[in-house]
């Protein structure tokens, strides 16, 4: 059973280990799924025996006893992060909740300020060095080992020994308990139609090269299913689960890029199947450390283009993310949330992303709320959040007023919620009294048309639908035009757009009115380069189509590139043809439009050229 080393040790039934455990005490347990379940249930049967006596975790996957309504009395639990398994028992007053960062907690346990008597953990058998390590669970649990009074180990020789910071002097312990048994094992989350948008949409904003941080479950799945087609991937994570081993089996994650810890997967924990454990075991692809290094914002920074990916249970249309309550009730915790949101925010080309779906309840209530349900707890403030998503949609809300990260927001709600929406912003003064009425329920933004164009010259820019959170890169467009290319636009000598018009160009319903820009990355933003727009005459499947380019990216290639993309929006939405109001002065769009097909109609009235041709002709 054990080596020669070994057995010179403290071996003792979990029992007799347990039998140190003295009322009013404080008890640590290991986390996740290297909760030691032996010791677990020998300070169980020790209950009788016990008073007062408080169990502290981070998140555990056992059936949590302790926390059961018989044991009042006995035994109080204090959750620095609430789990399925003691959720009823914070609720309805008999545990506690303690709110902090994931990775202020192994500073709290050091310096007292989180007492522990006595540590429960699980490791790997000692190795011929006589280090155990405690292998899938460093996070908080090495912290408790190096503070409490007494530690023991449930030792197990299905543990995965694991590298970087797991490794655990056997002198560290007062008692070993040889316990061998299946590890604990978390079930993959069924992935619904919602969770795969939502994944598709927030892998569309994960950069080649990025480092990636995502929690455990439906959604953190679904992004790392989408993200197949990515190139040279990194992880520096709190926690990960078997999504990256498909990803790291096709080479998409390789770590490296990573400026931080290059080749090598940086974690706390992680929880998943025997699969993901026999991964893991002595890889040296994979290092874990606790959890005040993993989630120092001042480490995750040092990770160029480190994206962090987090849930939410409700978003306001400010912005503000409520993740850890549902109203009063308590149901998760704070986490590791806001250290990589803040550790992104400094990281060189870095971005975080919430991802939520849109309604909860089987699409009875709408996650994005106009203002937090009562006594709902911040955990991401309205300054922090960057980028939220749904499976309708991106709203980037970093260096938006609150207005423009209004409009984004109910552009990415659950449709038949956008009314009520917009009625309760113009209530809050959030939007404009005479704000219209948003025109897409029906038809969701097409983000299918997104894509990518290099001008000549060499520079690239993003080609999408607009949104109605993009007035603000169109006015500026606007007012960088000349006053020549204003007039051949508008044939008129417009001053100014008035805000009933800026609103009509950019709230489309993506069927009669269509409309995509070019977007040229600077910096943090970007910058509105060139628009074309069509509009739908439903009686005859017509088009009338309008262009405009910024002054300074004309004769680059950009106005015909937009051209040709909406006519193959406008195909793919059964558009006949297009129709435009040409001035006679205007030699570039006349050409432009004149070398789209062999068979353009024109006709010259008043100076102005009346052209169309249909696309199914040649």
């Amino acid at each position: 059973m054990q080596t020669a080393a070994a057995s010179k040790l403290n071996w003792v039934s979990a029992d007799e280990a347990l039998q140190c455990v003295r009322s009013g005490q404080h008890i640590f347990i290991g986390s996740g799924c290297a909760e030691p379940e032996a010791l677990v249930e020998a300070l169980i049967r020790k209950a009788p025996d016990l008073f007062d006596v408080e169990v502290l975790h981070l998140l555990t996957a056992g059936t949590a006893q302790y926390s059961e309504s018989k044991f009042e009395g006995k035994f109080r639990h204090n959750a620095f992060f609430i789990g399925a398994n003691v959720r009823s028992a914070v609720n309805r007053g008999r545990a506690d909740y303690t709110p902090c960062f994931l990775s202020e907690i192994p500073k709290f346990i050091r310096s007292g300020k989180i007492n522990v008597d006595v540590a429960l953990v699980q490791t790997s058998p000692p190795d011929e060095n006589g280090n155990l390590s405690l292998g899938i669970s460093v996070d908080i649990v090495k912290s408790a080992v190096e503070s409490a009074r007494t530690v023991i180990a449930q030792v197990n020789p299905r543990m995965p020994r694991t590298r970087g910071g797991s490794a655990i002097p056997a002198a560290a312990f007062s008692r070993l308990v040889w316990a061998e048994a299946p590890m604990l094992e978390l079930k993959a989350a069924n992935l619904s139609a919602e969770a795969r948008k939502i994944g598709r949409h927030a892998a569309g904003l994960v950069e080649d090269g990025a480092t990636l941080q995502m929690g455990i479950g439906a959604i953190p799945d679904a992004v790392l299913l989408s993200l197949i087609w990515k190139k040279d991937l990194g992880i520096h994570t709190e926690m990960f689960s078997d999504g990256v081993l498909k990803l790291l089996e096709k080479g998409v994650i390789t770590n490296r890029l990573k400026s931080l810890h290059p080749g090598i997967v940086i974690s706390s924990f992680c929880m998943g199947s025997r699969r993901l454990y026999e991964f893991i075991n002595d890889n040296p692809l994979f290092e874990f450390y606790p959890s005040d290094y993993v989630n120092d914002p001042r480490v995750i920074a040092q990770n160029v283009k480190m994206t962090s990916i987090n849930s939410a249970l409700q978003v306001d249309l400010t912005g503000q993310v409520c993740a850890d309550s549902i109203g009063p009730r308590f149901y998760s915790g704070v986490g590791g949330q806001v250290d990589f949101i803040r550790g992104a925010a400094h990281s060189e080309g870095g971005k975080s992303i919430i991802a939520l779906p849109s309604t909860a309840k089987e699409g009875a209530i709408s996650r994005i709320v106009p203002v937090l349900e009562p006594g709902s707890g911040v955990v991401t403030t309205r300054a922090d959040v960057d980028f939220v998503v749904t499976e309708y949609g991106v709203a980037g809300l970093k260096g938006r007023t609150i207005r423009e990260r209004t409009l984004a927001l109910i552009d990415i709600a659950h449709p038949k919620f956008r009314p009520w929406l917009l009625d309760e912003a113009k209530k809050l003064s959030y939007v404009y009294p005479d704000q219209i009425p948003l025109l897409s329920p029906a038809n969701p933004w097409p983000g299918r048309f997104e894509t990518r164009f290099k001008m000549r010259g060499g520079e690239r820019v993003q080609i999408r639908p607009i949104k109605t959170a993009d007035e603000r890169a169109l006015r500026d467009l606007f007012y960088s035009h000349s006053p020549e290319t204003i007039y051949l636009r508008y044939g008129i000598p417009l001053k100014h757009l008035s805000r009933r018009q800026i609103q009509d160009f950019v709230t489309l319903d993506y069927e009669q009115t269509m409309a995509i820009a070019a977007f040229l990355p600077e910096g943090a933003s970007a910058k509105m380069l060139g628009v074309a727009r069509y509009y739908l005459d439903p009686s005859t499947r017509m088009a009338e189509m309008a262009l405009t380019v910024h002054d300074r990216y004309q004769g680059k290639g950009l106005g015909r590139f937009l051209f040709k993309h909406l006519e193959r929006m406008a195909r793919a939405k059964g558009v006949r043809g297009f129709t435009a109001q040409i001035l006679m002065r205007n030699s570039r769009m006349l050409s432009l439009f004149g070398s789209m097909s062999r068979r353009i109609k024109s006709r010259v009235e008043d100076g102005i050229c009346h052209m169309s041709y249909r696309f199914d002709k040649k």
